[in-house]
């Protein structure tokens, strides 16, 4: 029930507002088998220097009149390996269309407008990510086209996606 979401492409956010952790991943292919090497941060319990998913828990309690309990990192990472997992199962199942609606229903770029290149720069809307996993932007007379995170910036509090 707390509004937890992800940016692009690899940040857990609460709302659009407050960092809270990151994913980071890795993946080889070895001849036939792909290995993927998946790590995660997660601020539980440090108010500082932001908020931490242990205040927001509290705040959540405080405004809706309920008792949930606060997080420890071990069932936080318990948790979510035994999320992982399933994510993973459906993966292999499906492919990537068996776990994006799950990925969009939290995905904090719905429908926003950006400006590219610099603030004076033209205007896009964020449309999704493509079959690599880069974000994609629609440019009103230009179509939709990827935008790479190794050459590029996000800046959400300007809505300014600029070169490195």
């Amino acid at each position: 029930d707390i509004e937890l979401r992800v940016k692009w492409p690899n940040d857990i956010y609460y709302s659009d507002l407050m960092k809270l952790g990151g994913v980071l991943v890795n993946s080889t292919l070895i001849e036939t088998t792909f290995h993927i090497l998946i790590g995660f941060g997660f601020n539980v319990n440090n108010s500082n220097p932001t908020i931490c998913i242990n205040d927001l828990i509290a705040k959540f309690n405080k405004e809706e009149g309920t008792e949930l309990k606060p997080l420890s990192a071990d069932c936080l990472i318990a948790r979510t390996v035994t999320v992982l997992e399933r994510l993973i199962d459906i993966f292999q199942e499906k492919g990537p269309n068996g776990v994006l609606p799950q990925y969009y229903k939290y995905w904090v770029h719905s429908g926003k407008q950006v400006r590219l290149h610099h603030e004076e720069g033209p205007v896009a809307w964020i449309v999704g990510i493509d079959d690599y996993g880069y974000l994609q932007v629609h440019e009103e007379g230009k179509g939709v086209e990827s935008v790479h995170p190794d050459g590029n910036s996000f800046d959400m509090l300007r809505n300014l996606i600029v070169p490195k």
